[in-house]
């Protein structure tokens, strides 16, 4: 009978991403190597890479780790609802590990956790809202990109270092040449990591692609009588 290891038994999937997104949390991502992360699970090197190959599985399994937070939303769900419900629980998760998304540049999001959690019933969703394949695909991809964008450019853990960053920076502006920067930093500031600004942009994008909205009709087309009995 082969020898139990104890160290394999602390390299689950699991432990292995909750540890690393631990690293990259409170150091930023150049914390997390094998190394570190072996350390820190108290395992040797060679157990770690039995589990994770390279760098690109282990940071696939940390996001489909992350991914298996999404929520399942009921099959009655509005379609405005549900994919409003679906966007922000994502949106929430990136925002609290903005290191993975940095890490994680611009490779493609494939674990079976995203796919069955998001894309698959986001866009089943939209098709039996009445959208077509088409309309599906790029109403996702739009909030889609609105959510890594929105997480990817400022850490929404601390609000008041990006605040004083991006003083710091138009503060050496000079106002003649930059007189709307410089001369509203009330405004700007504060938009940086008001959440509120992604779940109205998300809002519309959602309102813009709604299914049940009212279309707008073409120019010169009669509008139906609202008085008439069809």
């Amino acid at each position: 009978m082969p020898r139990h290891s104890p160290s394999l038994d602390r390299a689950t999937p699991g432990r292995i991403a909750e540890a690393a997104l631990l690293l990259v949390d409170e150091g930023g991502p150049e914390a997390l190597t094998f190394r570190s992360l072996a350390t820190r699970l108290e395992i040797s090197l060679a157990s770690l890479q039995r589990r994770c190959t390279d760098l690109a599985g282990l940071l696939d399994l940390c996001v489909d780790h992350v991914a298996g937070r999404l929520p399942d939303v009921e099959w009655d769900t509005g379609w405005a609802t549900a994919t409003e419900t679906r966007f922000t629980a994502l949106y929430r998760l990136l925002a609290a590990h903005p290191g993975l998304l940095a890490l994680r540049g611009t490779r493609p999001w494939l674990g079976p956790n995203l796919l069955a959690r998001l894309v698959e019933p986001q866009l089943a969703d939209s098709l039996a809202a009445g959208m077509t394949p088409t309309e599906a695909i790029t109403a996702y991809r739009r909030m889609y990109l609105l959510t890594l964008g929105s997480v990817g450019f400022v850490d929404h853990r601390d609000p008041r270092a990006a605040q004083a960053a991006t003083r710091g920076a138009l503060a050496a502006l000079d106002p003649a040449e930059f007189p709307v920067l410089t001369g509203n930093l009330a405004a700007i500031l504060p938009a940086l990591t008001d959440h509120e600004v992604y779940y109205g942009a998300l809002r519309q994008l959602i309102h813009a692609a709604d299914p049940a909205r009212v279309p707008i009709l073409p120019p010169g087309s009669a509008a139906p009588d609202p008085r008439r009995d069809t």
